[in-house]
């Protein structure tokens, strides 16, 4: 399996999506080169969109289709060395991890920054304490309006991210802010995110089989 039997498998089930396909192509191939040169990815959303960005971590965090990501063989092997068959059971269990974190988790933080300075700014200073240049910021709005989610782009453009922004047929603001974008062709709030799921189970599974595809 490679990306292009997976983007076709999805345009199979979703025949609405085959004009999406350059640009999931596009958007997973820059997450790729950031996973590959040590990167990571940020990613935020409102409401349901929140739920998406949780979703998506944890497809990239721990094994989605292929159960067999293995550890890296020097950590596995410091393991042994240092803990002996402890090390190894754990190194046993531990599954290769692809660095995502969700900025809508950190709700001891959010609800600070939301108390003493501006809610709409949490996100932003997520990414202004998180991101480093190379560093990947996914936003998520079924609208491409969000004021927290634009101010975060904002910040994410200013120190070097490569912003891609997920979102509906229009795009909102969105267009106006984001490197590349993902405009999933419908126009009500329910039904774009009926896309969104299958669009990023997508991208979680073609960087699943370029990195642990064997």
């Amino acid at each position: 399996m490679n990306s292009i039997t997976i983007l076709d498998d999805l345009v199979s089930r979703y025949p609405i999506l085959n004009d999406n396909k350059s640009e999931i192509l596009v958007a997973t191939e820059c997450i790729y080169n950031a996973f590959a040169s040590g990167k990571k990815i940020l990613v935020a959303g409102n409401g349901g969109s929140a739920a998406d960005a949780e979703h998506i971590v944890g497809e990239l965090m721990k094994s989605f289709v292929i159960r067999n990501r293995v550890v890296e063989p020097s950590i596995e092997a410091m393991l042994l060395e240092k803990y002996g068959d402890d090390g190894s059971e754990l190194a046993k269990k531990l599954e290769g991890a692809l660095p995502a974190i969700p900025l809508t988790g950190f709700i001891g933080l959010a609800t600070a920054f939301a108390n003493d300075v501006d809610p709409q700014v949490s996100f932003a200073q997520q990414v202004y304490g998180l991101g480093h240049e190379g560093d990947i910021f996914l936003a998520i709005s079924t609208s491409g309006n969000s004021r927290n989610l634009i101010n975060a782009l904002m910040v994410a453009d200013a120190k070097g991210l490569v912003t891609i922004g997920l979102t509906g047929r229009n795009g909102g603001m969105f267009n106006n802010y984001c490197h590349y974008l993902i405009h999933a062709p419908e126009d009500e709030t329910y039904k774009i995110q009926e896309l969104h799921l299958p669009i990023y189970h997508t991208i979680c599974l073609m960087l699943e089989f370029e990195f642990f595809g064997g």
